[in-house]
């Protein structure tokens, strides 16, 4: 007799489109009567406000970055369950885990889950989430987790115009494109295209693979890395570290004293923004001839365990 595969899927999305992308997922796995899922929705006593307001956003940044987690209402879980394989979607939010995300897999009840288990994670953000998931993977580590897989997706607009669209949507709650850019964030095909890994995971869930090491989505391009931005990355990761210190010294979230100082702050990303990105993309461009391999190295070390491969992908498609 067939054992039917218990999956537990945790879900916390702000505008809706990381809900979309997961369902779009999903779908395979609640299609078969061999798969049992639970849905986990991550509630935090204080409810983050969509869209933001400008300065509370920028106020979310020191405890985000800093891994900071808010209070979270309580769980339906008690942490005795059993799964077999956990589904961790999540957004990015300053170079780290959404705070929701990381109060949860700071959670005890979350680390008794975790203990053990094989984990795929799935990520809808602009384009920087690398920092993101170092910072993810160590939070599993903690917990005694398993990282099996990795997927991403993307916004496909052009990096310069994703620096405008996306913080509109962020703050105005329109993801409607302006200036002949681009609307924000993922589009319907990239959405319809995450049911190819539900298909994948259902399969490997049948023959027992979640039960190994080896990754369950590997050869489909579950992830794509553009090296570029890892140095991007580097450099905004050391000022999110220093400013968000100061911020939390100068009181908590909310806190009236720290008003002047995001204002400061946000002068200082902006000018960031406009000098240090180009002048570093340029500079890759200019020195690539003599960065090859590290490059590739970085592209390699940050598109594991699942990888940007695409031999196995015309076994899923639609």
């Amino acid at each position: 007799m067939n054992t039917v595969k218990k999956v537990l899927v945790l879900r916390y999305s702000q505008s809706g489109q990381l809900n979309t992308l997961t369902d779009s997922f999903l779908k395979p796995l609640r299609e078969d009567p061999g798969v049992s899922l639970h849905i986990e929705t991550i509630e935090t006593r204080k409810p983050f406000p969509f869209p933001w307001s400008f300065f509370p956003f920028l106020d979310a940044f020191p405890e985000s970055y800093h891994l900071k987690g808010p209070e979270l209402k309580p769980l339906s879980l008690t942490g005795d369950e059993d799964f077999d394989l956990i589904v961790l979607p999540y957004q990015v939010w300053f170079l780290a885990p959404s705070q929701p995300v990381t109060a949860f897999l700071q959670h005890p009840v979350a680390r008794k889950l975790l203990a053990g288990k094989p984990v795929v994670t799935l990520i809808a953000c602009r384009n920087m989430w690398l920092m993101a998931h170092e910072k993810l993977k160590g939070l599993l580590a903690d917990a005694g987790a398993r990282l099996l897989d990795n997927v991403v997706y993307v916004d496909p607009g052009p990096t310069l115009a994703t620096f405008f669209t996306t913080p509109k949507w962020v703050l105005s709650g329109s993801r409607k494109g302006f200036w002949g850019m681009p609307d924000a964030g993922l589009n319907d095909a990239q959405i319809q295209s995450a049911r190819r890994f539900g298909k994948a995971l259902v399969d490997s869930l049948h023959a027992d693979r979640e039960k190994s090491t080896q990754p369950l989505l590997g050869g489909m391009g579950a992830v794509t890395v553009d090296p570029r931005l890892y140095f991007s990355e580097k450099a905004a990761s050391r000022s999110f570290h220093i400013w968000g210190k100061l911020l939390m010294a100068a009181g908590k979230p909310g806190a009236p004293q720290r008003v002047p100082l995001l204002a400061i702050y946000v002068t200082f990303l902006i000018v960031m923004i406009i000098t240090v990105v180009p002048t570093s993309i340029l500079l890759q461009t200019l020195l690539r001839p003599f960065m090859g391999g590290w490059l590739s190295k970085i592209k390699t070390q940050f598109e594991e365990p699942s990888g940007s491969s695409t031999e196995r992908s015309h076994l899923y498609g639609d």
